[in-house]
């Protein structure tokens, strides 16, 4: 089976990204990316394609500490990771929306926004670290945008000699998404506010915009919905406009 590419229609794209570099945020960076080479962690602009898309619903009953004991996060916290990804670049685009997280941000890493490699109910290490939603406060929060690799994390797991995102790419999720959880973690829960595990969804079912979103409809998101431009539901089917990337099932990557 050959790629086929199917181009989006020009339209205009307001992007809301705040980069964290050496723990100072800076959105600036994400003018800069044509004329600097992709480095850890690089700001870059959303590609023309992507392989394939993910989304977790974060809930407070599904965070577990370091040893995999299940330890809950905020009550009445949620929030949605939603990723798409570019492998062949080794770009990921993310959007996030936290809601009832309170207090400030607390982590070891870099940032306090993980994707961990780790599968339901069990610990693992953090291999991306994402810009931490804001505004900081009781109200809705919110990041978006897209980094390249090679990635960093600012942490290294006791026993490693290196930070836990080196030599990680992007086609690891793709191979297992269900081994891969997302978080983030305030003062007042450490272990995590609130945690999902990755589930592959369509790429056309993401709408684009700041990133794009998908929100799964719930009983506890219908009274809820979180302040993410381009939110969809799971559900949704393919939305004219979005590139569509097809790749052979089962081909290895070297």
């Amino acid at each position: 089976m050959t790629r086929r590419s199917v181009p989006r229609p020009t339209r205009s794209i307001q992007r809301t990204a705040t980069a964290v570099v050496g723990g100072t945020a800076t959105a600036a960076a994400l003018m800069l990316f044509a004329a600097a080479p992709a480095g850890a962690d690089t700001p870059v602009a959303e590609p023309d394609s992507f392989t394939s898309a993910f989304t977790a619903m974060a809930t407070p009953d599904q965070v577990v500490n370091g040893e995999g004991v299940a330890t809950p996060g905020e009550p009445g916290a949620m929030g949605t990771f939603t990723l798409r990804i570019n492998s062949d670049l080794d770009i990921v685009c993310y959007d996030i929306a936290l809601e009832g997280v309170t207090g400030d941000y607390m982590s070891a890493a870099k940032t306090a926004t993980h994707l961990h490699e780790a599968s339901a109910g069990a610990a693992g290490p953090p291999r991306l670290a994402f810009p931490n939603p804001t505004p900081i406060g009781d109200g809705p929060r919110s990041s978006s945008g897209c980094m390249q690799g090679p990635f960093t994390t600012g942490l290294t797991p006791d026993g490693a000699d290196a930070d836990s995102g080196t030599g990680f790419t992007l086609d690891r999720i793709e191979a297992n998404p269900a081994g891969f959880a997302a978080d983030t973690h305030t003062a007042d829960f450490v272990a995590g506010t609130v945690r999902g595990q990755l589930t592959q969804i369509p790429v056309g079912s993401v709408a684009t915009g700041g990133g794009g979103s998908a929100i799964a409809a719930s009983d506890s998101a219908s009274s809820s919905v979180l302040p993410v431009a381009g939110a969809v539901a799971l559900g949704a089917m393919a939305i004219a406009g979005v590139t569509v990337v097809a790749r052979r099932s089962g081909t290895a990557r070297s």
